[in-house]
């Protein structure tokens, strides 16, 4: 039996750990990286097509992702999941396709007017479709026997729909050890979902530690905080807009809504119309509401048992086409929109943002976390003006920022889940960032006396005799400089060019609107004589 650490090993994304035993070559959970990546990478250590089956703790891309990829490559085994996981993912690994071959496009576009080899995509829609036909859906609670000497179990992990901690059992040569998959473990007191349930007993625990040293912020009261956006903004005359993510907050969000129209938190606007402009978002909305039974809450479920949908109401309406979205923007009246994607880096909600972001009486809000070098992070930020469609846009609207429900647990609600757990020889501690992840191996060590281990990717552990045989070594990603030493004078001229240049903007803020356009369009002239687009 051996174990192998390949993906979200001092980093957050892209979670792959690749196991050997019972003869059966597997993974648990391949995801695809998402962000800044720090270190490299080591590949999994045999073929695709070698590959016997993955199990996978949830739908999120980042656990997810690479599935399509896994396909291509030729596996066809079976990709063991809950019920409502297989159901996420048979939307959002198309829709991830959909992306990778619109990108890809959209490169090869201009790939071919500077005689550049076409790009291709990292996977297709064709591969996605094959991944998602390979799909074995379980309910929570019942374990099943993948293979001789294999048994597994889903138990709720409380973080997204469908979300699981997976438990792993394995018998070989007369030896049993029992692996404890954490998944991402949710933040407790959610709408919607339930919170984490507890194991009780393993051998060897493999958890991660997103904020393995951060205590969350205390939660918003998030009814009063929205009912008083929505009065102030609808007041005014305006609407609000929110950038959501599809699957997950975009559900709160209309929980939250549902409660203040019953309860007519928001005053004077009686019926006021709520848009829902994401395909993926109605669609995992659907698949929130025809997994309720098995993954709602107990607050949630009372609304269902008293015929009541917690998360629809009079007033949302849910577009599909692109002439439904164009025609929200022709509604006058105080609305809200909610639109993908979270962060304002693609979607539907950019062409809300172009038409409302200028219009002093609307309100931008945003629920959740915006990364560096976003869209949705400048506008917070305090950005004045934004570029949409390569138009510039004013920013007039208010910008606000309510604190996200977050779904992930704290550093706190980590230990204690760890805490519940007896009888474990060692915890690896992944899917955190480098800081995150060792100060979350110290907390194990100092507050349980745990064998604690955070593996960098390439680790190796042989599970029956219990010790580590690789202990791999941090490989960092080069980060490619330009060292105008090996340059040429020519092209050390232009870079010294370029710096002018970007003096030359940084201090035009402030000068006439027609000095402004007239050096815009100059560089515009530039770009375009020199087929920059």
């Amino acid at each position: 039996m051996k174990m192998m650490f390949i993906g979200a090993t001092h980093e957050v994304t892209g979670s792959c750990t690749y196991i050997e035993a019972c003869g059966k070559k597997f993974l648990v959970d391949f995801g695809m990286q998402q962000g800044e990546d720090v270190f490299e990478n080591v590949q999994v250590p045999t073929a695709p097509a070698n590959i016997d089956f993955v199990l996978l703790t949830h739908a999120h891309i980042d656990h997810s992702g690479m599935l399509p990829l896994l396909y291509a490559g030729g596996f066809s085994g079976e990709i063991h999941s809950t019920t409502a996981t297989a159901n996420l993912c048979s939307v959002m690994l198309r829709d991830s396709a959909h992306i990778q071959e619109f990108e890809a496009e959209w490169r090869n576009r201009k790939a071919k007017r500077r005689g550049e080899d076409d790009y291709e995509p990292l996977y297709t829609m064709d591969d996605a479709i094959g991944a998602i036909e390979l799909f074995v859906p379980h309910s929570y609670e019942t374990e099943f026997e993948v293979c001789e000497g294999i048994k597994v179990l889903f138990r709720d992990a409380g973080h997204l729909l469908g979300s699981s901690s997976i438990i792993i059992t394995i018998t070989e040569e007369g030896v049993t050890k029992k692996l404890v998959f954490s998944g991402d473990i949710g933040n407790t007191n959610q709408p919607l979902i339930r919170n984490p349930q507890y194991i009780e007993s393993a051998d060897y625990v493999i958890m991660e530690s997103t904020y393995g040293n951060r205590v969350h912020d205390r939660p918003t009261d998030y009814v009063t905080a929205l009912s008083k956006v929505i009065q102030t903004t609808f007041d005014r005359g305006g609407s609000v807009i929110i950038p959501s993510f599809a699957v997950g907050r975009t559900q709160e969000m209309l929980y939250f809504l549902r409660h203040i129209k019953e309860e007519g938190l928001v005053s004077g606007h009686d019926g006021f119309p709520v848009y829902v402009d994401s395909p993926l978002a109605n669609e995992a909305t659907d698949i929130f509401i025809s997994n309720r039974e098995s993954c709602y809450d107990e607050e949630a479920l009372a609304f269902v048992r008293r015929g009541i949908n917690p998360i629809s109401f009079e007033g949302l309406i849910r577009t599909v086409t692109s002439d439904d979205s164009r025609a929200i923007n022709e509604d006058t009246r105080p609305k809200v929109i909610i639109s993908a994607s979270g962060m304002c880096e693609a979607g539907r909600i950019k062409h809300h943002l172009k038409h409302n972001l200028w219009k002093p009486e609307n309100t931008i809000l945003f629920v959740g976390y915006q990364a560096r070098n976003t869209l949705g992070r400048s506008l917070i930020e305090g950005a004045r003006k934004v570029k949409l469609f390569g138009e510039t846009v004013r920013v007039a609207a208010e910008i606000k920022q309510l604190p996200g429900v977050s779904g992930h647990a704290d550093v706190n609600g980590l230990m204690d889940w760890a805490k519940a757990i007896s009888g474990v020889s060692k915890f690896f501690v992944i899917h955190g960032d480098a800081d995150s992840a060792e100060s979350f191996v110290q907390r194990l060590r100092d507050e349980l006396g745990a064998d604690a281990y955070a593996p960098y990717s390439g680790a190796e552990f042989d599970i029956t005799e219990g010790v580590i045989t690789v202990d791999a070594d941090p490989i960092p990603i080069i980060k490619k400089e330009f060292n105008t030493a090996n340059a040429s004078i020519a092209y050390s001229d232009l870079v010294a060019a370029s710096d002018r240049l970007s003096r030359l903007i940084k201090l035009s803020d402030g000068r006439a609107n027609a000095d402004m356009r007239k050096l815009a369009e100059a560089i515009n002239r530039l770009c375009e004589e020199w087929q920059l687009d």
